[in-house]
């Protein structure tokens, strides 16, 4: 079953059992990922659908600092909460050895030598994890780690 259409049915099982935290966080998944595809004029594959649900979740990653700073905890746990709902639909994070062996696989592969290679490397490596969570800092300091 696409992504897509597990957010749909599960988005009706929650207007069932009237689940209205759950059926609110849905919904806007479900928002999400329509106004992508109507960017796009197409249909989203999973990978599209994922990096959409990995963008809501820095959102609220910037939303949880910005109420916590402001001194609004009811809101930063509100978006924790949705943050936990969201990652429910993705699969498991890219872990940091799986980083570290795929930039050294890169640089081997594609010999690079020096910090102007950084962009080849962070290429290949994006690729090679592609419709997965991964945090780009990681493996941008990682890259730049190996090759200075």
């Amino acid at each position: 079953m696409k992504l897509r259409d597990k957010i749909n049915s599960d988005l009706t099982a929650a207007m069932k059992a009237k689940e209205a935290g759950r059926l609110n966080v849905l919904r806007m998944m479900k928002s999400a990922v329509k106004n992508k595809e109507i960017e796009k004029i197409r249909e989203l594959d999973d990978a599209e659908v994922t990096q959409t649900l990995v963008s809501l979740i820095k959102q609220r990653k910037d939303s949880i600092e910005q109420f916590t700073r402001g001194g609004r905890l009811e809101l930063a746990e509100k978006e924790a909460a949705e943050i936990k709902i969201i990652e429910e639909y993705l699969p498991a994070a890219v872990g940091d050895g799986e980083i570290a062996e795929a930039v050294a696989a890169a640089i081997a592969e594609l010999g690079a030598a020096s910090i102007k290679d950084m962009g080849k490397v962070m290429k290949a490596c994006m690729a090679k994890f592609a419709g997965r969570p991964l945090d780009g800092a990681k493996l941008s300091d990682l890259v730049k780690a190996k090759l200075a």
